[in-house]
């Protein structure tokens, strides 16, 4: 009783509240998405909002259970979580069930659950787990390829069940390998394919690499010039035409037909306000209705009569937005970058490397999810279907960002106890 006791007073409490504020409005948000007057009750189970507050319950039974854990057994056990999870997402291609177009749940009654939401805390308990190895670092190539690997393998899996949303959120976990030592160089390269693809999406290809010539040509004034940095120039010119020329190659034969759509929406390149475009173009306007302080608790317009489509799930911050106006969404905002910068302190004073790399990881992911989900709501990114950490409805999603969480808080705990 000792040990407990002293361990939940080594507790981050700051991170826990934050955790709980955001629940909590995550199930009023969801109240809110959803309200009718035939079903008034808050605590109405057989409501989204009653489910919301029962996975509430059940999540904070499971980060109680993972307290009371041995912290040691995260890092023993990561790998065989790991290939449990793995196993999961290969089951659910053959027993699974489709939703929204995606064959990543498994129905069990009136209830479902989506492994891939599991599949990214496996993931960064394995990247830790390996990262917590002696002697090992970024560097070496052996561990580029492991930890490569590690994350593309349920990537991939999750691609096959078509949650092309879900599975790019594993490419968050790169901001892990810079904090490892990974050097700048992926991510300006990253940064230049976006801007490339871009630039052709909206240029013919030939217009494009025009241009880069130019600028190649230009360059050469500011370097030396010599045979190798003119070879290496014209390297460079050579492999990006070769991406231009493959741009769109892509775009018309690999992408699904309402990804195209989407991004050309989202880019203006097309106006399909009635279809692909009709999600965020509601979801703006129900936002910007909000004003500076809102329509007030379940006076939102657009909220009540179902304009925006998935408003308790994919799009509930443009709920907030509607209700509780820019104050309100601010409010919200701020609560997830103080998350963000109270994990960034936790991490970084951890005295074991899988604690620390494991801190990073759900921070990544959670950073994703954030980011990407607010800026869809807003017409910034594509819409790609991810929830908003803590807020959105649903239990699978709920469930693993809070045992990632609080499977991190119990690290953090036991920090002083490690030599």
């Amino acid at each position: 009783m000792r040990d407990n006791k002293s361990v939940f007073s080594n507790i981050d409490w700051t991170t826990v509240l934050i955790f709980l504020a955001l629940a909590i409005t995550g199930w009023i948000s969801v109240y809110a998405a959803v309200y009718d007057e035939d079903h008034k009750s808050i605590f109405d189970l057989s409501q989204r909002y009653g489910k919301q507050l029962l996975w509430i319950a059940l999540g904070g039974l499971l980060a109680f259970i993972v307290l009371l854990t041995d912290p040691k057994f995260f890092n023993a056990f990561a790998f065989p979580i790991y290939l449990v999870t793995i196993l999961m997402l290969i089951a659910v291609l053959v027993f699974g069930s489709t939703i929204s177009g995606s064959k990543s749940w498994f129905q069990i009654g009136g209830y479902a659950i989506q492994p891939a939401e599991f599949a990214k805390f496996s993931t960064a308990l394995a990247l830790a787990s390996y990262f917590g190895k002696l002697d090992i670092g970024y560097a070496q190539l052996r561990t580029r390829i492991v930890t490569a690997a590690i994350i593309l393998l349920p990537a991939l899996l999750i691609l096959m069940q078509y949650d092309t949303g879900s599975a790019l959120v594993f490419s968050a976990f790169i901001l892990v390998f810079y904090r490892e030592g990974m050097s700048g160089v992926p991510l300006l390269l990253g940064l230049a394919a976006v801007v490339l693809f871009l630039l052709t999406l909206y240029f013919e290809p030939v217009y494009v690499i025009i241009g880069m010539a130019i600028l190649v040509g230009a360059s050469l004034f500011f370097v030396k010039r010599n045979l190798q940095n003119i070879l290496t120039l014209i390297g460079i010119l050579a492999i990006a035409s070769i991406f231009v020329i493959s741009v769109e190659y892509v775009y018309e034969n690999v992408l699904e037909t309402h990804q195209r759509t989407r991004i050309s929406v989202l880019l203006g390149l097309d106006d399909d306000l009635l279809g692909a475009g009709y999600n965020v173009h509601q979801s703006k306007i129900a936002i910007g209705s909000g004003g500076f302080s809102g329509k007030g608790f379940l006076n939102g317009t657009q909220t009540k009569f179902n304009f925006v489509p998935e408003q308790s799930t994919d799009f509930i911050f443009c709920t907030v937005g509607e209700e509780w106006g820019f104050l309100g969404s601010l409010v919200i905002v701020g609560l997830y970058i103080s998350l963000f910068l109270r994990l960034i302190f936790l991490a970084e004073r951890q005295r074991s490397v899988f604690a620390r790399v494991y801190g990073y990881s759900i921070l990544s992911v959670l950073f994703f999810h954030f980011a990407v989900n607010i800026g869809m709501t807003i017409g910034l990114v594509p819409v790609i279907g991810i929830p908003l950490p803590f807020i959105s409805y649903g239990g699978s999603s709920l469930w693993a960002f809070t045992i990632m969480l609080f499977v991190f808080l119990k690290q953090d705990a036991n920090r002083l106890n490690i030599l």
